[in-house]
Order: C-alpha cells, then sequence, then structure tokens
C-alpha cells in the first residue's frame, strides 16, 4: 500500500510521515515537496521515505506525480495555512489551497486511480460561531471570517462535489487547532514558547508580545492528530466531513500562563497591534462525536504534555541556534 502527503515537510505532515513509518509498517510513505522546501522537519526519515518534487499548482506536475506514484491513500496537507498571511496575500492563498487541490482531483480521474483522499480542513472555516452553537457540530452553519477559511470552506465542498459527481473517496476532516514540537514560530503556541525560551537564554528582555488573548481554541497534540488522519482513511465514509478535536476549550491567555508557569521566569505581557486581525475567531470549540462514533479515535496526549514538549522544542532550537519549518 502507498501513501502519498503533500507538505510532507511541514509540521502536520511529518509527524504523520513518522506515525504510518512506525506503526503501519505494510505502507510505502511517499512525500512531495516544493523544490525550495526545507528539509528540518523530516530530517531523521529521509532515508526511509520516497521525496519527489511536485508544484501542485501546476497541472502537468501533478499529473506526472500521479501516475508516477498511484497511491492508495492520499493525505493532502499542503496549504497556506497562516490565517494572517492569508490577510496579505489573499490571492496567493485561494490559488495555492484550491488550484492545488483541483489538479490533484482531476490527476485522479485522468489516470484512473482510486485512492481514498483525505482533505485537511479546518475549524476556521466555521468562522463567526455564536455562543450557542458550542460545542461545533459539522452542521453548524459555516460563516467563514479569512481568505484562508474562504479557501478552506472551497477545498471541503470541492471533496464533497468530486466524490457525488465522480465517485472520489474524499475524506473532509475540520480539524481544530493542533500543536506540539514543530510548529512554525507564527502559530501562537510555537510563538509563546519561542519568545519564553529566549527569556529563559537571556537573549531577549522578560517581556511577551501578544494578540488576543481573550480568544478561545480547542487544542490537540499534533501526534493525535496524525494518528486521527490514518483512522479517517482507514475507518471514515467516504463523502462525510468529521471534526477532529479535543472537546476542550482554553483562553489563548491561560495558554500563555501554563507556559509560563512551566518555565518559572518572571515576564510581561504586552499587546502588539501587528498581531491582532482584521476579525478574528473569538470561540472555536468542537464536536468530534461524530468522528469517534465511526473510528473510535480518542485523544490520548494530555495538554500540558504538548506545552511542555513545544516549550522543550524551542529551548532546544534557542540552545543550538538550529533552523526550524513548521
Amino acid at each position: 500500500m502507498k501513501a502519498l502527503i503533500t507538505g510532507i515537510t511541514g509540521f502536520a505532515g511529518s509527524h504523520l510521515a513518522e506515525y504510518l513509518l512506525e506503526h503501519q509498517p505494510d505502507v510505502e510513505v511517499i512525500g512531495i515537496r516544493r523544490w525550495r522546501s526545507p528539509m528540518v522537519n523530516i530530517q531523521g526519515v529521509t532515508d526511509r521515505i520516497e521525496m519527489l518534487e511536485s508544484d501542485l499548482t501546476d497541472a502537468s506536475s501533478v499529473l506526472t506525480l500521479i501516475e508516477r506514484t498511484r497511491p492508495d491513500y492520499i493525505f493532502h496537507l499542503a496549504a497556506q495555512s497562516f490565517v494572517p498571511t492569508s490577510w496579505n496575500a489573499p490571492a496567493a492563498t485561494l490559488t495555492n489551497n484550491i488550484v492545488g487541490q483541483t489538479n490533484l482531483f482531476e490527476a485522479i480521474r485522468t489516470v484512473g486511480i482510486d485512492p481514498v483522499f483525505q482533505i485537511a480542513c479546518s475549524s476556521e472555516e466555521y468562522g463567526h460561531v455564536k455562543p450557542e452553537e458550542t460545542p461545533i457540530k459539522e452542521t453548524n452553519p459555516l460563516r467563514p471570517l479569512s481568505p484562508y477559511a474562504v479557501s478552506k470552506v472551497t477545498q471541503d465542498y470541492l471533496g464533497y462535489q468530486y466524490f457525488k459527481s465522480y465517485g472520489i473517496k474524499a475524506i473532509r476532516t475540520r480539524g481544530f487547532n493542533h500543536t506540539g514540537p514543530r510548529r512554525g514560530d507564527v502559530f501562537v503556541t510555537s510563538n509563546f514558547a519561542k519568545q519564553i525560551a529566549h527569556i529563559e537564554a537571556g537573549q531577549r528582555e522578560p517581556v511577551i508580545r501578544v494578540g488576543n488573548l481573550d480568544a478561545v481554541r480547542d487544542f490537540t497534540d499534533v501526534r493525535d492528530m496524525v494518528r486521527a488522519y490514518w483512522m479517517a482513511v482507514t475507518k471514515g465514509r467516504p463523502g462525510e466531513v468529521y471534526n477532529i478535536c479535543s472537546g476542550e476549550g482554553i483562553t489563548i491567555r491561560e495558554l500563555l500562563d501554563r507556559l509560563v508557569a512551566f518555565a518559572g521566569v518572571e515576564v510581561k505581557i504586552e499587546t502588539d497591534p501587528d498581531r491582532l486581525r482584521p476579525s478574528d475567531v473569538e470561540i472555536l470549540l468542537g464536536d468530534c462525536s461524530k468522528f469517534q462514533a465511526d473510528t473510535g479515535w480518542k485523544t490520548e496526549i494530555p495538554f500540558d504534555q504538548t506545552l511542555r514538549d513545544t516549550l522543550d522544542y524551542w529551548r532546544d532550537r534557542v540552545r543550538r541556534n538550529a533552523p526550524v519549518n513548521g
């Protein structure tokens, strides 16, 4: 069996590759990277995976890729995934996220293969959620509040359309916030952990710069999340959409307080206007009972462990002045 991972050099992609290599030895892992993608996240497993270069926005490149690999599973994780970047580059975000997936679908049709296709959708699709609508079910209205969220709504519905129109076995997973070691430093948990690691090392003043601390998010450890991706393609129902989440909410303020407590440092908190979004999603708290019923998945890693592991990751990177990519 062959598993093709788009975005394998990224945060979730690298953890998924490690999960498959460790727990699914009968699955051959193939990864796609852009020519300029750093390899730091997968440097420990490159000798056990097949790495190929492809530009997902180039239809001919994608067709060549699918003809060559003919995968049984496709995990489509490649995306422009940072919400603030989508405000600055909306057209690029939409093109990258929507056209890339469309090219994959069309290549599957042309080659005539029948893989299970997992789409890494996002809780950001829900956007403006009313207090009485939480915890959020898959049936909740989608009210996207960023170009990134709009791109994910489109990816989501393209999966449904191609399943209905052509029988492509698309499974749409709306992942709520997931974090852990290797998360890029533009994302909130890693950003705080990196700042703390620099403060601990005496490399910056004891001030942590923040955005909106009142937002409520539902965090899952990335290692639990990628295990859910595998269960989605092996136990989920094609054509369905599934929330993947912990079902527990935490404010960004409490998250920061926990990280600071683990570090044992005295810090000052300052709001950075550049970290505030034009419109922000105030609460994302999910209900994944549908996914649990179909697959038996549940979270296993406590959030405090996730935070400690993330902080230790950044301590190591700061100590060694090591490169990151997430």
